[in-house]
């Protein structure tokens, strides 16, 4: 392991399955200096960049995954309502409190 630097060695332990073909790994220096530049080849390919702390992995910079907010819950979409919820309701369907 002498010629793979001492953040990749590591990484291989961290990461255990995770393909490193797919992730860049730097300096907290280069990350520093670079972070635009960074942010911008994260958007461009959306590869992971691990950044290092004297050769030991600290954190994970990884793409932003956007979300649906339309979609129920999961939970929701078992729920089944067996009428018409914009059907108008006579006076006589109110409870007489409500009236």
């Amino acid at each position: 392991m002498a010629s793979i630097p001492l953040c990749l060695a590591s990484l291989t332990l961290w990461t255990k399955r995770t393909n490193l073909a797919a992730m860049k790994a730097v300096n907290v220096h280069e990350a520093k200096t670079n972070f635009s530049s960074l942010l911008a080849r994260l958007e461009a390919t959306s590869e992971t960049i691990v950044i290092c702390r004297n050769g030991r992995p600290v954190a994970n910079l990884v793409p932003h995954r956007h979300t649906r907010r339309t979609q129920p819950h999961p939970v929701l979409r078992k729920i089944r309502i067996k009428y018409d919820p914009v059907e108008p309701v006579s006076e006589s369907e109110w409870p007489r409190r409500f009236r």
